[in-house]
Parts: structure tokens; sequence; C-alpha cells
């Protein structure tokens, strides 16, 4: 298969992408490394899958580029013609939301919207896209399910990934474009985002300090191992 992955410098991207070069897929990457953390991680990531692409022999393009510029995603499409689009680019991050809301406008939602319309145009077979568990917001329901409401989110990022849930319902109620949407749970393992709560604490333990707790500690979190995300992600083909 002929796969685009978005978001590819990012901590899922990257896992993904070795995985569909491992089986062979050939694999076209959108990123814009932007600089929401340590960019020298990302660039790493991407040499990694550059050197996993000559191992495996497997084609892989990677384009350095902003999902809001419409016209690289245009021209993306019109270069390539793809079996899937996974879309995993987005600006992460529920706190950052509060400093930089505008960042998550142009990342969340008018990104996806290039990306929705790219994908109609070029009836693309499916667009599988990341959501996330911050959807749940005020829900207190446990266990968490897909048949629970969602529409109390508690931070604006939440409210964008929620908004990205609804846009695609409705491409795909009105141009027959098949969409998945995927909401993860706090995922972890090699290569992950440092501002994560394992890499905090693992920092804080080493250096002797106290770990930061919020809400005087009455929450719980859900971990997944990204293994896992993966598999979920390239399960459906």
């Amino acid at each position: 298969m002929k796969v685009l992955v978005t978001g590819n410098a990012g901590f899922i991207g990257f896992h993904t992408i070795t995985k569909l070069l491992q089986r062979g897929d050939e694999v076209v990457g959108i990123d814009n490394v932007n600089d929401y953390y340590d960019t020298s991680l990302k660039e790493s990531r991407l040499a990694l899958l550059e050197k996993t692409a000559r191992e495996t022999g497997s084609k892989y393009t990677f384009i350095r580029g902003n999902l809001a510029d419409m016209s690289m995603v245009n021209r993306c499409f019109h270069d390539h013609k793809f079996d899937r689009v996974i879309h995993l680019a987005a600006q992460a991050g529920v706190r950052y939301s509060l400093e930089n809301p505008h960042s998550y406008v142009e990342s969340n939602i008018v990104a996806f919207t290039n990306v929705l319309e790219a994908c109609r145009h070029a009836k693309a077979p499916h667009l599988t896209y990341a959501s996330t568990s911050s959807v749940y917001g005020a829900n207190t329901t446990m266990p968490f399910s897909e048949q629970h409401g969602v529409d109390h989110p508690l931070q604006f990022y939440a409210a964008t990934k929620r908004a990205n849930e609804l846009m695609a319902h409705s491409y795909s109620h009105l141009f027959q474009l098949p969409t998945t949407g995927l909401r993860f749970f706090t995922v972890y393992g090699p290569w992950g985002r440092p501002d994560m709560a394992l890499f905090k604490f693992t920092k804080k333990i080493i250096a002797g300090e106290p770990i930061p707790v919020f809400n005087h500690g009455k929450h719980s979190r859900d971990f997944t191992y990204v293994d896992d995300i993966v598999e979920g992600v390239l399960r459906p083909f």
C-alpha cells in the first residue's frame, strides 16, 4: 500500500511509519517539525526513519511542511495517490492550550480541514485520524465507552479534537469519505515526548525531587504502550 502519515516526526507517527516500512509499505510523511518540544528529538526520529527505509528497501518520502498550508496539502495529494491516509499531526498538550490557543486552531482545525478536503477531492479510500481520551471531559461514567456523550470537553485542546470528530462525521455523511477516529489514552514508550508524565516523573526521581501532583492527587490516568497504539492504527489494513 501507499500510505500518507501526517505528523511523522512525532512520537506516534514515528512508530507508525517504522512499522509500515518494516512490512514493506510505501510511505509519505508530512511534518512541520515545530518547536513545541526539543526539535532535536524530532530530527533524530526523522533520521532513524530514513535509516529504516534504507535497511528495509521500502520507499519513503518526507515532506517538511505545514498542513495549515492548503496549497502544500493539495500538491501532496496531486503528486501521490494514497491507498490510506493516517492523520496523526496535531498540536498536543492540555496545559499549553491555555497559553497558545491559536496554535490549536491552526494545527487541529485548519490543518484537519485541509486534510479532509484533500481526501474528499482525491477520493481517498479511507482516513484514520487521532482523537483523544480528553474528549470525555466532564463525563464521570467509568469505564469510558464510545457510546458515552462527549459534549462537555474541559480543555480547549479537547474541544478542538472533539471538533475533528464532528468534522469527520459530516464529511463521511456528505461525501461518503470513510473515516475512523481513534481516541488515544496517554501513550508512552521509546522515543516518547519529554513533556509526558512518565518522563517528567523519571527525571524528578533521578534528581531526588518531589513529583508534582495536580488536583490534590484526586485523579486517575490510563496509559497505553505505543506498540499497542500502532497495532490499533494499522489493524484495519
